[in-house]
């Protein structure tokens, strides 16, 4: 990680404008097939960005790469959790039926898939067929489905009020085939749905704050707010390959997220010297992003405190 923010740090500060994925995703791919880990394409990714946007996107694409290593590298993935009710695994409706062949049809609806309308590998999570074995829930499996798989549909949602060029879809699935090896091991929820949460944390702020360290750079902000940048960006490339089940993960990912929220608030009247440049008008549009999901994470962080006083 410290080689690839010494590059950060010596790198030209002029970066492209995009305007859409299309723009956006060529130079993330080819970014990040040069990057030794997750939190380094995330840190790449987050420094050539012209947005918050596209920041977002590179720590979400990287985040899924850490939770799953052999995903495509020319492919843009979605990870397809959310439904109507939420995305509790008492929430989820898509069902797995077994087709009696060995494949496995998938039948369901999501919603607020990120990246979704231009996403060719998506990883979708359903419920296996309810057992006699007394659990409490149905156990849920995650199965990668390519898009222009029969009975899969991608509907674009209205863009969101900040990051909108960041697209997302609806998902439909009627009766979408697919064979046993496309299940991915284990519990969907345990393996999979839980730390990616943590992950994703972890790798677009890393991103967000990369974005933060090139603007700080070009536009000549004080030295020591891009030093904090930097010490909170190798803080969460630790996270992002520790173990997201430890608790003590936790605890550093919600210091490190505290020390994010504390820059995002240092640099609001740095931005307010350029109020006439787009790039500060989209700031302040997308920095409600930044409030999103916190109690979540916030009853994160109190049960990883449980778990270290209880095991004491």
């Amino acid at each position: 990680m410290i080689a690839a923010l010494d590059a950060c740090l010596r790198a030209p500060t002029d970066v492209p404008a995009r305007a859409d994925v299309a723009a956006w995703w060529p130079r993330w791919r080819d970014g990040a097939a040069r990057a030794a880990t997750p939190a380094a394409q995330a840190l790449l990714g987050g420094f050539d960005a012209d947005r918050v946007g596209w920041a977002f996107a590179s720590g979400y694409q990287a985040a899924l790469r850490a939770l799953l290593p052999d995903l495509p590298a020319a492919a843009v993935a979605a990870f397809c959790v959310t439904e109507e009710g939420g995305n509790r695994p008492r929430d989820i409706r898509t069902r797995l039926t077994p087709a009696g062949d060995g494949s496995w049809t998938i039948s369901g609806a999501k919603r607020w898939t990120t990246l979704g309308p231009d996403s060719s590998v998506l990883l979708v999570v359903g419920a296996l067929p309810a057992g006699d074995d007394g659990a409490e829930r149905a156990q849920l499996k995650v199965a990668r489905v390519a898009s222009g798989t029969p009975g899969l549909q991608l509907l674009a949602m209205p863009d969101t009020r900040f990051v909108p060029e960041v697209p997302h879809a609806r998902v439909q699935l009627d009766a979408v085939c697919v064979t046993a090896d496309a299940l991915l091991p284990g519990d969907g929820y345990a393996r999979y749905v839980k730390p990616f949460r943590t992950l994703e944390d972890a790798h677009v702020t890393l991103a967000v704050l990369a974005y933060l360290l090139r603007e700080a750079r070009q536009r000549g902000w004080p030295t020591a707010f891009a030093e904090r940048l930097c010490a909170v960006i190798v803080a969460l490339a630790e996270v992002g390959a520790a173990p997201a089940d430890a608790p003590a993960t936790h605890v550093v990912l919600a210091g490190a997220l505290a020390q994010a929220h504390a820059l995002y608030a240092e640099a609001g009247p740095l931005w307010a010297q350029h109020a006439d440049d787009p790039a500060a008008q989209r700031w302040q549009r997308d920095a409600a992003l930044f409030g999103v999901a916190g109690s979540a994470r916030t009853q994160r962080a109190a049960r990883a405190w449980e778990r270290l006083q209880g095991d004491a």
